[in-house]
């Protein structure tokens, strides 16, 4: 039904458009061209169908007037004239109607009802009221009174009736047009407003518009926002220089958001963390982002040496009123100065590190070499010397978890590994620790579970998982490790029932040397480099690790990892 009205609104604007167009003669013309038809239609067809009509003088000054009335539309000057001056056309009309039906009757007794077309001309002229209706119902009433008249004193009450009948149609037909007429007028007035309004929303909108793309274009961050389909629906400045300068030397490219590189692979655009292996399809941000994916601080690299450039991603959703899923916005940023200097920090650590461990180890093998022959030293020398070693050999620690931290993750060597070994070998180291601290552990994992892993990493990575599952758990508990194999991927979950954290601590719990209020006011040994070596651990390896934690309810760890390996084994 809306439709409808929308379309009939719409016919009539479009005619009252065009008719607009046209000059104030031709648009005279127009109103008096049906009556003028009919008119000559009734001359055509006289002779044949009623001859006797043709003898009328009063039927032929009608259309002589009729005549002169059509040729005045057509010469009259209206546009010099008031604005109602034109009104005099349907008047005479009427006089020109009333010498048709006299000079024509008994033979055409209907004619009267042609004064339809003046009456309708006048009630939709916007005249005023009081003076059309009268018009309308006098101009009428005169047209049968002098057929009334000549029946004196033989009239009926047929005949009075058909007298007044006709006045008062055409009075009903003049309201009725002149009540459409407002209502036309009001709701033209009404779609005016509407449109001069939705003029200002677009002026408003586009002004709007051309103020984000300024702001885009001024950030120095590439952004790219794509429908639920994946359509670009924008990209900044910032985001097509990124993707000019990943293109290889002499190789053009349609802008592509996802930066997918068909039929070149010897060339690739987007690499992994080594910088050197393609990044798979499935795993480009735009991609990820058109899947509903939501992340942050997901690092790429752009292009080849020298112009090669490190870009951490984030994406998130665009939400419809329902909640549905109806875009994404991508967010590039570039970080190569920050990489490359974390990574001369690491180096810098690797190689403090390695010189500390040279003198720690011939402290503590001195101090072994002492303390093996007790009996000759005093007490407390004894004493003192113990303290002296247990520091050694934790200070020994430190320095090779920031070794690790530092460099050893960067080297992995993938291999077909049953990860349900590795979770029954970890779990039986953790044993003992487990039964000092009153926790219980379990494991869910299918036998075999086939990856492509490097087994001594992904160990130590599982090993870091379940020691502090049991070390955050003083109270005992229940410590849980699961794993499963789902679309190419095996998820590993280590689940406890800990002290668990605030969102904001999950947040940074993968940071190296963080550590949660809670485990500093229990006491818990540490110095917050365990978790940081096992996301980077899992990352080498092209996976992702994540943590879910509310405090006194426990932290459950997740570990995606690709079943077929790492891409850079691909």
């Amino acid at each position: 039904m809306q439709n409808k009205e929308s379309s009939d609104r719409f016919i009539a604007r479009t005619v009252d458009r065009y008719f607009r167009r046209l000059g104030p003669r031709a648009q005279v013309a127009l109103c008096q061209l049906p009556l003028t038809v009919i008119i000559v239609g009734l001359v055509i067809a006289a002779p044949a169908a009623w001859p006797a009509v043709l003898t009328s003088e009063l039927f032929i000054a009608s259309l002589v007037l009729h005549a002169l009335l059509f040729a005045g539309c057509l010469l009259v000057p209206w546009e010099r004239l008031g604005p109602y001056a034109q009104l005099v056309i349907p008047i005479l009309d009427l006089v020109a109607i009333g010498l048709s039906r006299n000079g024509a009757a008994p033979n055409l007794q209907g004619l009267s009802v042609l004064a339809i077309f003046p009456v309708i001309w006048l009630s939709a002229s916007g005249m005023a009221a009081k003076t059309g209706i009268i018009l309308s119902f006098f101009g009428p009433a005169l047209i049968g009174l002098p057929s009334l008249l000549a029946k004196i004193p033989h009239i009926t009450p047929a005949d009075i009736t058909t007298a007044v009948l006709l006045p008062f149609m055409m009075l009903a037909v003049s309201l009725a047009v002149r009540f459409a007429s407002v209502n036309m007028r009001l709701q033209q007035r009404r779609l005016e407003s509407q449109e001069a309004e939705m003029r200002n929303l677009l002026a408003a909108s586009k002004e709007n518009e051309r103020l984000l793309h300024t702001i885009l274009d001024t950030v120095d961050v590439g952004i790219i926002a794509v429908d639920a389909d994946g359509k670009v629906l924008l990209v900044n400045d910032q985001q097509n220089h990124f993707e000019s300068a990943a293109r290889p030397v002499g190789h053009t490219l349609d802008a592509d958001p996802s930066l997918k590189n068909d039929g070149d692979d010897t060339q690739p655009l987007l690499l992994s963390q080594d910088r050197k292996t393609p990044l798979p399809p499935d795993r480009h941000p735009v991609k990820r982002a058109i899947r509903g994916e939501t992340f942050a601080d997901h690092l790429v690299w752009f292009g080849e040496s020298p112009r090669q450039r490190a870009v951490s991603t984030a994406a998130r959703a665009i939400r419809n009123d329902d909640g549905g899923f109806d875009g994404a916005v991508v967010v590039f940023n570039d970080v190569t100065g920050l990489v490359e200097a974390i990574s001369a920090k690491d180096e810098f650590v690797a190689n403090v590190s390695h010189e500390f461990r040279t003198p720690l180890n011939a402290v503590i093998g001195n101090l072994d070499l002492v303390l093996e022959d007790e009996e000759a030293l005093y007490p407390l020398a004894v004493e003192r010397l113990e303290v002296a070693q247990r520091n050694a050999e934790r200070l020994l620690a430190l320095v090779s978890d920031l070794l690790v931290s530092a460099s050893a993750a960067a080297h992995i060597y993938p291999r077909k590994t049953d990860l349900a070994g590795l979770v029954e070998s970890s779990i039986g180291s953790a044993h003992l620790h487990a039964e000092r601290s009153r926790v219980e552990l379990d494991t869910d994992v299918p036998a075999p579970l086939w990856v492509h892993v490097d087994p001594l990493r992904i160990g130590q990575a599982l090993d870091n998982l379940v020691s502090n599952a049991i070390k955050y758990s003083p109270d005992g508990g229940h410590v849980k490790v699961s794993a499963r194999s789902e679309k190419g991927w095996v998820r590993l979950q280590v689940q406890d029932a800990g002290m668990g954290m605030t969102e904001a601590e999950t947040s940074r719990i993968f940071t190296r040397f963080y550590r949660s209020a809670a485990a500093k006011e229990a006491s818990i040994p540490g110095v917050g480099l365990g978790l940081s070596i096992t996301k980077a651990i899992v990352e080498r390896h092209g996976g992702e690790i994540s943590c879910t934690s509310k405090p006194g309810a426990g932290s459950t760890f997740t570990v995606a990892l690709p079943a077929d390996g790492p891409p850079s084994q691909a």
